[in-house]
């Protein structure tokens, strides 16, 4: 088989990477390629002998010179699509003030597709739709996202006005924030709280202020996954629980959020078992749900307390 097109191919888009980053690792182009670094070395020379401007540092990776610069990339229809999708996800799932940045630069994409892929993207950009729950950002911190890059990117400290969920009054604080991440269908953020000399976490839509400062960033901070792998950690408790298998399709979606490890078929039912972060609020209040086709099997604990929420809200009736 002819290589020459297939490695044409990787060349161009080594180009295009190191234009993407200011510094481009040898073993990363590799494990992208999926080809030995002997590779990649032999076609970083062929950029250079092409008069491509590119220079290393042993240890460290590739970059171009100051100023270089490839003409206008034309896109394929597949990669354009991918760029539709992004959008409707920018314009439902980020804040105003990033939608608009992406909107304009989609404007700047389009304008340099073939005429032919303006009507194939036409076609199918109205016809693509992202909804989504609950509002992700308060009304009165809309652009919490675009304030949080700044301040990652810059170093700077933001200052927060936050409420949580079971307090009755918002508080300052001065953060250093550490990196943004989506999950259970909210956006969160990790930083450090000056306030509370610790790592938190903060859920967007409770943030009711924020505000960039010029003060500096006090600790050199490590990865975002270096902190949520140590979240990860938190002890746990086993729980397992019998489901009637006639509801176990409604409780699916949920189960992930509560640790969820395996399950096995027990005749009419399922036993299913967690490593449980808190059996004291969040799992008992959850099982309450399909309490009624289910069966707690142990812990002991997670009984007693279920029993107890069930005979306060017997109270409250009364």
């Amino acid at each position: 088989m002819d290589e020459t097109p297939k490695r044409f191919d990787r060349i161009i888009a080594i180009l295009i990477q190191l234009q993407s980053k200011k510094i481009v690792k040898a073993q990363e182009l590799a494990n992208r390629f999926e080809v030995s670094l002997r590779t990649i070395y032999r076609d970083i020379r062929t950029l250079e002998a092409s008069g491509v401007p590119i220079y290393s540092e042993a240890g460290v990776g590739y970059a171009l010179m100051d100023g270089y610069r490839l003409p206008p990339v034309m896109f394929t229809r597949e990669e354009v699509g991918s760029f539709i999708a992004a959008e409707k996800l920018m314009q439902k799932f980020t804040d105003p003030s990033l939608g608009s940045h992406y909107a304009s630069a989609m404007y700047k994409l389009k304008s340099v597709l073939k005429t032919t892929d303006k009507d194939w993207v036409s076609n199918i950009e109205s016809r693509i739709l992202m909804q989504t729950q609950e509002p992700l950002f308060h009304d009165s911190s809309p652009n919490t996202l675009a304030i949080l890059f700044d301040s990652i990117a810059e170093k700077k400290q933001i200052i927060l006005c936050y409420k949580t969920a079971e307090a009755e009054q918002a508080t300052n604080r001065n953060i250093e924030p550490v990196g943004v991440f989506h999950d259970h269908n909210n956006w969160y953020f990790l930083g450090y709280c000056h306030l509370r000399q610790d790592y938190r976490q903060f859920r967007t839509d409770r943030i009711l202020g924020i505000q960039k400062t010029e003060c500096n960033f006090t600790i050199e901070h490590d990865s975002l996954e270096t902190y949520l792998t140590k979240i990860e950690t938190i002890p746990t408790t086993k729980v397992r629980i019998l489901v009637d298998k006639k509801i176990i399709n409604y409780i699916r979606y949920e189960q992930k959020y509560h640790g969820y490890i395996s399950e096995k078929e027990i005749g009419n039912q399922i036993e299913m078992t967690f490593m449980s972060r808190d059996i004291q609020e969040s799992f008992p209040r959850w099982f309450l749900m399909f309490g009624d086709y289910a069966t707690i099997v142990e812990p002991e604990k997670l009984k007693i307390r279920t029993l107890e929420l069930v005979e306060s809200y017997i109270k409250r009736l009364s």
